[in-house]
């Protein structure tokens, strides 16, 4: 190999390895240091490769494209064609980062640079505290109408960016060779980023958390599933009373609370797709003429943000119509049944191949799950993170992969 090429070829593995590990700290370095390990890539002559799910990708993005040609509001719809570009962190991750060691590091780094952003939303809520006893106030809609969010804007992405860092540390820590060495480093960012989730309020997160952490030890030491339920109910005990007034707003629902209004955005969704249920209203439409389709009995409007339809199914359904929301799902079932596969083949014990499957499979499940509550795929931050993920998984089947 030429001087030059071994120089682009390194280059554009480690400006990967930094776009990846800066996506918890906001979308400016990601998205920069994305573009320059593209360039890179280019560069190096290496050869430009994407995972099997390139053929429902593609479908997807041309079912977007062709909702958007349609819609007659092209310009509304523009920002999500722009989201397209999130979509490369497939292909420079599954392309330049073809070496386990240095996607090891990658996840212990998203647990150190998570946790420190875990911290920081710590930090956040105790000032909340501090704020809510000067004011002689201890209302529950001040902690919730205005949540912790680290590092980020918002604090659904903050939660989802945790809960994948979380996912991800756990699948290492359970099945990853070789796990041992600073292991209590790893465990104490694992209680840090599963506090910070709890603080974060975001229910969605803390079901798919659930659901993740089930999958995860059923196959890691099944007779310690039970414990699940446990620690959720001693979690609900400890926490400050806002927390556990958040559980139970699951069942008993406060007037700041999401409950109401995400039926009112259900309802709407289903109607666009009843009117458009093959191209959809178009990108972004389903925001702007949520008015013409809320069913009248529904008003006035509850309290609530009306900025998409807090279903991600629901969503890709009455933007892009059906058959691109099916797409999507088709997409994510791959990725499940491509993973599922890869580790039946593996051979019995603990292996880096093993803690990314698993890890993967236990990401894509929690986002189905946080999909019914929240677009989270719509988010670039919280998209971004998880094509990380998918891609390192893929790299986890490939036989030419340093270390596989």
């Amino acid at each position: 190999m030429k001087p030059a090429e071994t120089f682009f070829v390194r280059a554009a593995r480690w400006l990967t390895f930094g776009s990846a590990a800066s996506i918890i700290f906001g979308p400016a370095a990601f998205s920069i240091l994305l573009a320059l390990a593209l360039v890179a890539l280019l560069l190096s002559g290496e050869p430009l490769l994407l995972p099997r799910i390139k053929l429902p990708l593609a479908l997807f993005m041309l079912g977007t494209l062709i909702s958007l040609a349609f819609s007659g509001h092209i310009a509304d719809g523009l920002p999500q064609v722009r989201k397209f570009w999130v979509f490369c962190v497939l292909l420079v991750v599954f392309s330049a980062l073809r070496n386990i060691r240095v996607v090891r590091w990658l996840f212990l780094t998203w647990a150190g640079f998570a946790a420190i952003d875990a911290l920081r939303g710590m930090v956040q809520f105790v000032q909340k505290v501090e704020q809510a006893r000067a004011m002689h106030s201890a209302d529950y809609a001040y902690y919730v109408g205005e949540r912790i969010t680290g590092f980020s804007s918002h604090w659904n992405t903050f939660s989802a960016q945790l809960m994948f860092a979380l996912i991800m540390l756990a699948a290492f820590l359970f099945f990853a060779p070789n796990f041992r060495r600073r292991m209590w480093v790893w465990i104490g960012c694992a209680a840090l980023l599963a506090l910070g989730i709890l603080l974060a309020e975001t229910r969605a997160v803390w079901m798919a958390m659930a659901v993740a952490s089930i999958y995860l030890i059923w196959f890691w030491r099944r007779w310690l599933v039970p414990l699940v339920p446990v620690t959720i109910a001693l979690a609900f005990l400890v926490s400050p009373p806002v927390i556990r007034a958040r559980f139970t707003s699951f069942f008993h629902p406060q007037g700041v609370d999401s409950n109401a209004f995400r039926i009112v955005t259900w309802r709407t969704g289903l109607r666009m797709i009843e009117a458009h249920p093959v191209l959809g209203l178009g990108p972004e439409e389903p925001r702007i003429q949520f008015d013409q389709y809320m069913p009248p009995e529904l008003l006035p409007k509850p309290e609530g943000s009306y900025i998409h339809l807090h279903d991600m199914y629901l969503e890709y359904a009455a933007e892009r119509g059906i058959p691109t929301m099916l797409i999507m799902m088709w997409m994510l079932g791959e990725i499940l049944y491509d993973f599922w596969r890869g580790l039946r083949a593996l051979p019995p014990g603990r292996s880096n191949q093993r803690f990314l499957l698993h890890g993967g499979i236990a990401a894509v499940l929690a986002v189905l799950v946080e999909g019914v509550a929240e677009y989270n795929l719509g988010i670039s931050g919280v998209l971004s993170m998880f094509l990380v993920i998918v891609a390192c998984g893929y790299l986890a089947l490939e036989k030419d992969v340093v270390g596989a």
